[in-house]
């Protein structure tokens, strides 16, 4: 039976048949990416390799978007929709890992080399099977740069010399026009501490905005005049009281979070300290919260200025925003993750309280984010390893395929149903207008 005859149930299993007699290779795959993990928008050997994967399958593709992202385009048989794959190519850094680059201190213990190797896997399945160009609609395979929020001072340079905008990878993907003809997208995140075989859909996650905060006072000596001084560390703490005074002002439905930290106290301890830094993270269900509360730390961050008599910066960073995860993928999706998995196989959680910057795709178009177990360990610890090779590679890239399938088949109907029935949050223009008028 040729791909042109073919019912759709007939389709998913020659696509996951494909995935399954490629198992090794894509298994394979992910463990190289393991043992050369890079960090974000330095990830060039890690887009190399997903070029490599791209060359063998005979895609086309364009590469260097947001310094290191890749993407490559399938054609199906109409043109209507596209939709789009993901998977992120850096790592974090935990130099604790006994698999971290001794001088980086990266390592992937989020999980990305395996969301790279289940978007490969997929598009091994469908292009390999020959469906890919029976489906009513396109396909993009898209390699992201920097969704870890790490290395702020080199991201921080690489924007004062105007090579990126902002700090995670879908943004600037956004921001280049890349994501302009995508009308959906998916990708998978593997989730810390569940050995299981099992795939948990999420109605969304929380997201962000960051901030770098620096007290100006007087030094003076400690010891002999501290009356001459302006102790911009009493500053600080004052301010941070002022963030936990407000905490009961924060609904529970928002689920607001802000978790400072003090990265520079001061010089010398004889010295009344005068240069004084904090980062912080407001984090929440919703942008409006989010923004709500921001406006509120920073009130208390300069009431501790103003009481002391010390300046003040605040630089506000764009961060991420929730993840709103489209039900009618979650429920396609998961619907192939029972068939595959059987019924215990599927979760269905409410939204975490983590971020990413897939939450910016999903309030621009429909898009999931499952998570996915074969995991040990706490997610950017020490300890995170993949215990589960075909439950984290392998398994999630069927169930992908098949939602495919699923959204493009008898003439894209459920993608047109999904499409009809999202309503954005942003346009493109609003969205940039929105953080741009952040900073």
């Amino acid at each position: 039976m040729t791909p042109y005859n073919m019912d759709k149930e007939t389709a998913k299993q020659t696509v996951m048949q494909k995935i399954e007699q490629n198992s090794d290779r894509i298994i394979d795959f992910a463990n190289d990416i393991w043992d050369n993990p890079e960090l974000g928008f330095k990830e060039h050997r890690t887009a190399g390799k997903v070029m490599e994967f791209f060359d063998e399958l005979g895609l086309q593709y364009k590469s260097g978007m947001a310094r290191t992202g890749v993407r490559a385009d399938v054609s199906g048989k109409s043109h209507k929709y596209r939709i789009a794959v993901l998977g992120e190519l850096d790592a974090v850094t935990c130099g604790d890992h006994p698999d971290a680059d001794p001088e980086t201190g990266a390592v992937h213990a989020c999980g990305h080399h395996g969301q790279l190797a289940v978007m490969l896997g997929t598009a091994l399945g469908l292009i390999s099977s020959g469906l890919s160009e029976q489906l009513s609609g396109d396909l993009s395979f898209i390699a992201v740069p920097a969704e870890e929020f790490v290395e702020l001072d080199f991201r921080n340079k690489l924007k004062e010399k105007g090579e990126i905008e902002f700090f995670g990878g879908k943004q600037e993907l956004i921001r280049q026009g890349i994501f302009d003809d995508i009308d959906m997208a998916a990708m998978v995140h593997h989730q810390a501490e569940t050995p299981e075989r099992v795939i948990k859909v999420s109605s969304g996650s929380n997201g962000f905005v960051g901030k770098e905060v620096i007290y100006k006072g007087q030094e003076s000596h400690a010891g002999a005049a501290p009356h001459q001084g302006v102790n911009a560390l009493n500053a600080a703490m004052l301010g941070l009281m002022g963030i936990h005074a407000q905490r009961e002002t924060f609904k529970d439905e928002d689920a607001i979070r802000v978790h400072p930290i003090i990265t520079k106290g001061g010089d010398l301890v004889n010295i009344v300290p005068s240069d004084v830094k904090l980062e912080t993270y407001v984090r929440g269900r919703n942008i409006n919260a989010i923004l709500d509360a921001n406006k509120k730390v920073n009130k208390a961050l300069k009431g501790g200025a103003y009481t002391i008599g010390a300046e003040i910066d605040i630089k506000e960073i764009p961060g991420y925003l929730p993840v709103e995860a489209d039900p009618n993928m979650n429920k396609l999706y998961g619907n192939n993750v029972q068939a595959i998995l059987g019924d215990n196989g599927l979760e269905t959680i409410k939204a975490v309280a983590g971020s990413t910057d897939m939450g910016d795709i999903s309030q621009l178009m429909p898009a999931i984010h499952p998570y996915v177990g074969g995991v040990e360990g706490k997610a950017h610890a020490r300890d995170y390893k993949i215990t589960d090779p075909t439950m984290a590679y392998v398994i999630p890239a069927k169930a992908m395929a098949c939602m495919i399938i699923d959204l493009l088949w008898d003439d894209a109907r459920e993608a047109k149903n999904i499409k009809e029935y999202y309503q954005p949050q942003y346009t493109k223009e609003d969205y940039l207008k929105m953080w741009r008028s952040l900073e």
